[in-house]
């Protein structure tokens, strides 16, 4: 009787794993650097803000002060009444922000949703008009705001928001709109409900991320928005903070400003859009990815 032969076993040779941790640590070491070199601006701000008005101008500069002076961010204040600064700013950001965001809405579901004659051309205009620089109508719109009256009053940084201004954010919606199905239009419709019900009931929550979106970046361009309230507001009572600020240094002629006041009234000055941001950020990021999911009609 003959034994059958056993099978040599097969030695399988094991293959190496790739190191896949070089990847990831080398891309993480990039965004350190990149956000170390974004940040650094910020904390010699608030290094700046904690020292007195003569360690400002130490040679070599020290990024750690040696006494820390956190009365700067109520004396700093104090200079160009905060305040009330900060209260004018926020009713022309909120106004601002509130008008620019709903008229938007409402301009691109009219654009995307109702069947009208020349809906087309009104987009192309829409959109046409984003390459022209803001700095075009500044002559004939002083001229038209002073004519009516508007001239030192907040009007003309408000009611232009009311009047759908801002044509990114109506082309934004509009393509969040396309994006909607037309089912849903047609089912509502079924149940009785108008275009204002399918606007304010289906279409808003169901484009929060975009119009989230238009609110930061509607606060964002407010509240720094420099060129406009300094055109048109001559009373230093109704100035916004970003006017204010400027103030703060231009306001010391022929002398050297306290930069350390300046920094920790800058700092308070940056925090209100930091939060918004922060708060808000992730339907900030969505409403953006979404754009590339939406397809153009």
């Amino acid at each position: 009787m003959t034994s059958i032969p056993e099978a040599a076993p097969v030695l399988a040779t094991a293959r190496p794993r790739p190191r896949r941790w070089l990847p990831h640590t080398s891309w993480y070491v990039t965004a350190l650097l990149i956000c170390s070199v974004m940040i650094m601006p910020i904390l010699w701000m608030v290094t700046i803000a904690l020292k007195g008005s003569t360690a400002v101008f130490e040679v070599p500069p020290k990024l750690l002060p040696s006494q820390y002076h956190f009365e700067n961010f109520v004396h700093g204040p104090a200079t160009i009444h905060f305040p009330q600064l900060l209260l004018n700013s926020v009713i022309i950001t909120g106004l601002s922000v509130v008008g620019g965001v709903l008229t938007s809405m409402m301009a691109g579901y009219a654009l995307s949703r109702l069947r009208f004659r020349g809906r087309k051309l009104w987009f192309y205009l829409f959109v046409g008009s984003m390459m022209l620089p803001p700095v075009v109508g500044i002559i004939p719109l002083f001229q038209l705001f002073r004519d009516i009256g508007w001239y030192d009053t907040w009007l003309p940084l408000i009611v232009p928001a009311w009047l759908g201004g801002n044509p990114l954010f109506i082309f934004l919606a509009r393509q969040y709109f396309l994006a909607i199905p037309r089912s849903i239009d047609e089912a509502a419709k079924v149940d009785g409900a108008g275009h204002f019900r399918i606007f304010t009931r289906i279409m808003l929550p169901m484009t929060r991320p975009a119009w989230i979106t238009m609110a930061i970046l509607a606060f964002q361009m407010s509240w720094n928005d420099f060129l406009n309230p300094l055109i048109y507001l001559y009373s230093s009572d109704k100035w916004p903070l970003s006017v204010g600020m400027a103030s703060f240094v231009s306001g010391f002629a022929g002398q050297t400003p306290d930069w350390n006041l300046y920094m920790a009234t800058n700092l308070l000055y940056m925090l209100p859009p930091l939060a918004v941001f922060f708060v808000a950020q992730r339907y900030f990021i969505q409403g953006l990815s979404a754009l590339g999911g939406v397809s153009q009609r």
